[in-house]
């Protein structure tokens, strides 16, 4: 038979052989302009991608200032309406408190008259004239 068993030292050497080619393989792909340019395709996109997720960050973050902004502006806003409505309030309460003292001026004027009339007019009929 012609059939040779490789024996240890064979093995090592054809072994040894294959990583090399393998490693020359590498080496030719990886110094292939094709590689290099799709490798740049690549770096290129996540440039452009990293830009837009920076201007959305950017633009999402104006958009919270400028909501930020307009709260505290209606905080303001209700704050002031909230005076306002306490100084209606208030008012109105000092207009009513005001009104209430004049009628009660005028019930007591009516009944301070009807009393001196009713008097007098006890003392006319005392005194018969």
């Amino acid at each position: 038979m012609s059939y040779k068993i490789p024996d240890l030292h064979d093995r090592q050497n054809d072994a040894a052989a294959k990583k090399n080619a393998m490693l020359e393989r590498f080496r030719a792909a990886a110094n292939d302009p094709e590689v290099a340019r799709r490798r740049a395709e690549r770096a290129a996109m996540h440039e452009a991608r990293e830009s837009r997720m920076a201007a959305r960050e950017a633009a999402r973050k104006a958009n919270e200032a400028a909501l930020a902004v307009e709260a505290a502006h209606a905080a303001e806003r209700a704050l002031q309406a909230k005076r306002e409505t306490e100084e209606l309030e208030a008012l109105i309460v000092a207009e009513k408190a005001k009104a209430q003292a004049e009628l009660e001026a005028e019930q007591k004027a009516a009944r301070d008259a009807r009393y001196a009339a009713r008097k007098a007019a006890k003392k006319e009929r005392r005194r018969g004239y």
